[in-house]
């Protein structure tokens, strides 16, 4: 873990890796969308409330934990949580490559709070290997620089409208928002929802709305969880229809067995 000095806020500009707020809070949404699941309630709402300190300058937070919890304490009419739990969180959030921790240390040595550097998340594809190992990450002067340099390059690329803005009023909002963040492509978009069709008419549930779009949802996370566990996935659009067939058959065969098929009734 990296020490460094103590200072306000304003110090610590160069180590975000993003070029405003909306840009942090989208990135952040995608790490939720794949590992919300990982957090407790209790965990969910420190992390959540640790970005909000991380708004001035995005990315980036120096707050101390009582500061947190204190303002958690009365956001939720003093039903906050525990330290324990803010430190739980911290070791999760870390360990996953959400954020990075650093030491900081006043002139006199002694420690002061820490910096949390929000990670970008590595969009539509499987994270390099040094990128999924954030315990000694050390920052330095150079990768600022890449990493500014990188900004800039996406703030110009991000002028025109965005693709996934034409896909097919047919397929839903929510899939929709989870599957634009890593593939932006309105085609791409689309075709991953027609296998969606395709496996839920073969398993009889081409007319359960609800049942498709949650099947669609936790496949696509599954998918997106492998990409991101370093394996490579050759074909992204395969392997999440494979995911879809397993889900409606375990759904087609639990109908069955309900309604009394499979007891031989």
């Amino acid at each position: 873990m990296m020490t460094i000095k103590s200072g306000v806020i304003e110090g610590f500009e160069e180590y975000s890796q993003f070029g405003s707020l909306e840009e942090f809070n989208r990135h952040l949404e995608m790490w939720l969308a794949v590992h919300k699941h990982d957090f407790s309630k209790g965990e969910l709402v420190g992390l959540k409330r640790l970005a909000r300190f991380a708004a001035k300058i995005p990315g980036v937070s120096n707050a101390k934990i009582g500061t947190v919890l204190k303002a958690i304490h009365e956001e939720y009419n003093e039903l906050g949580i525990s330290r324990s739990t803010f430190k739980r969180m911290i070791i999760k959030a870390s360990r996953l490559g959400i954020f990075t921790v650093h030491e900081t240390e006043r002139k006199n040595g002694s420690q002061s709070s820490n910096l949390y550097v929000f990670n970008r998340f590595p969009n539509g594809e499987p994270p390099k290997k040094e990128k999924m190992n954030h315990h000694n990450k050390t920052i330095i002067l150079s990768e600022t620089k890449t990493i500014k340099n990188n900004k800039r390059e996406e703030t110009a690329s991000t002028k025109e409208p965005e693709d996934h803005f034409f896909v097919s009023d047919r397929i839903p909002k929510p899939f929709i928002e989870l599957a634009k963040y890593f593939f932006p492509e309105a085609k791409s978009i689309e075709e991953f929802w027609r296998m969606t069709a395709i496996a839920a008419y073969k398993n009889n549930q081409e007319n359960e709305t609800d049942t498709i779009l949650a099947v669609s949802m936790d496949s696509f996370k599954q998918l997106i969880r492998k990409m991101k566990s370093g394996l490579k996935v050759k074909n992204p659009l395969a392997y999440y229809t494979g995911i879809l067939n397993k889900k409606f058959q375990e759904i087609y065969f639990a109908d069955l067995f309900e309604m009394g098929f499979l007891l031989g009734k």
